[in-house]
């Protein structure tokens, strides 16, 4: 790669970099306490997608039950498989979470 490709790239990431620090948080009040890129906020922002998917089938799957128009068995199924699979996923990683700190105050120092 030549140097002006690789500064016009690198323009390209800064200029994408400063549009994503000017963009507000669209997440709760947890998330702007615990600081931007915190694992706090990240964790907080994780929580709101898996609730975000569990309420987005649940409202697919009640249109769908109700007889709404262009909803297809196929496209509730998938997205209650896709909520499951985020539940499942929230719940191993706050498991792992949980056993982590564990070990952590189980150290003797």
């Amino acid at each position: 790669m030549s140097t002006p490709a690789i500064q016009a790239t690198l323009q390209q990431m800064q200029g994408l970099a400063s549009q994503a620090a000017n963009q507000p948080m669209q997440s709760g009040a947890l998330v702007q306490s615990a600081g931007h890129g915190s694992f706090g906020g990240e964790l907080q922002a994780s929580i709101q997608r898996i609730n975000q998917l569990k309420l987005d089938a649940n409202n697919k799957a009640k249109a769908f039950q109700a007889g709404g128009p262009n909803l297809e068995l196929a496209d509730v199924m998938i997205d209650m498989q896709k909520a499951s699979v985020a539940s499942q996923m929230g719940l191993q990683v706050r498991n792992r979470l949980v056993s982590a700190y564990r070990d952590v105050m189980n150290m003797q120092v």
